[in-house]
């Protein structure tokens, strides 16, 4: 199955897109949040941050896109435009 015909079956079916579906891709690959920061080459902390809906830059999106077996294209199936941080900014 693409990611087109994924996106659009589960989103028909109600899953929820709050936030981003990176937590969902990376689980329906068998992958710990300890892999995929690895495959990424990213923190895991910042996988676990990204997870809990908090913004991140452009490149750690395409960095787990491409760690998921993504195109960057599909970055607005991951990563839904307009999907901000649900955590307030601390100061």
């Amino acid at each position: 199955m693409d990611m087109e015909q994924m996106s659009s079956q589960q989103m028909n079916s109600g899953v929820s897109t709050r936030g981003n579906r990176v937590r969902e891709l990376r689980e329906n690959k068998l992958m710990t949040q300890a892999q995929l920061a690895r495959k990424a080459k990213v923190a895991l902390r910042t996988i676990h941050s990204v997870e809990k809906g908090m913004n991140c830059r452009m490149d750690t999106k395409r960095k787990i896109l491409l760690a998921l077996g993504l195109r960057f294209e599909d970055k607005d199936l991951v990563f839904p435009p307009g999907s901000r941080s649900i955590f307030p900014a601390s100061h």
